[in-house]
């Protein structure tokens, strides 16, 4: 996909336009395919299915001009078609996780929450207060809250998804480096 692309409203409505000429049924076709493009995406362990199935509908906005006009059947079909293809990409750029071994007591449990605080404490106040409100609640709730949280930075979803993932990323690894030095 073209990286400079962007999902303007033009193409939200061309969207909602081949999905169905009414644009009630269009919406509700719409959350539908995003819903199972969603289940989808966890069912196969991702990590961020709602990333992902962003990424799937985005795709197909983006080449939207290329096929509306010729493409036949079910259009729901061609998101789970293009679903699949980014699964296979999330698949091949996955770093394997370095797990460290499951904790055997409470005292090992203690010291790798220990691990956390003092890394989430490292952090500075943004981001510290970003990533806390981005992994807050679930379902609905969480799409909501990180929609307002890039309105309230002033950035584009995507843009907030890459912050918090970085953030992620690098309190992970001080979690890993802090739990050797304490069991060294």
């Amino acid at each position: 996909m073209n990286k400079d692309w962007v999902l303007t409203q033009e193409s939200f409505e061309a969207l909602l336009g081949w999905l169905d000429v009414d644009r009630e049924e269009a919406g509700r076709k719409y959350e539908a395919i995003r819903r199972r493009l969603i289940k989808i995406f966890v069912c196969r362990g991702c990590c961020e299915p709602e990333d992902l199935a962003d990424e799937s509908i985005n795709r197909v906005t983006s080449k939207l001009k290329d096929i509306e006009a010729t493409f036949e059947g079910e259009p729901a079909l061609y998101f789970y078609g293009v679903a699949n293809k980014v699964h296979l990409e999330y698949l091949r750029r996955r770093p394997t996780p370095v797990v460290p071994p499951p904790s055997e007591n409470a005292e090992n449990i203690e010291k790798e929450y220990a691990c956390l605080e003092q890394c989430v404490q490292k952090l500075t106040p943004a981001n510290r207060e970003l990533v806390l409100q981005y992994y807050q609640d679930e379902k609905r709730a969480k799409i909501d809250r990180r929609k307002q949280l890039a309105d309230q930075f002033g950035i584009a979803l995507n843009a907030l998804r890459i912050r918090a993932h970085r953030i992620r990323t690098s309190l992970q690894q001080c979690v890993q480096s802090c739990i050797q030095e304490v069991t060294a």
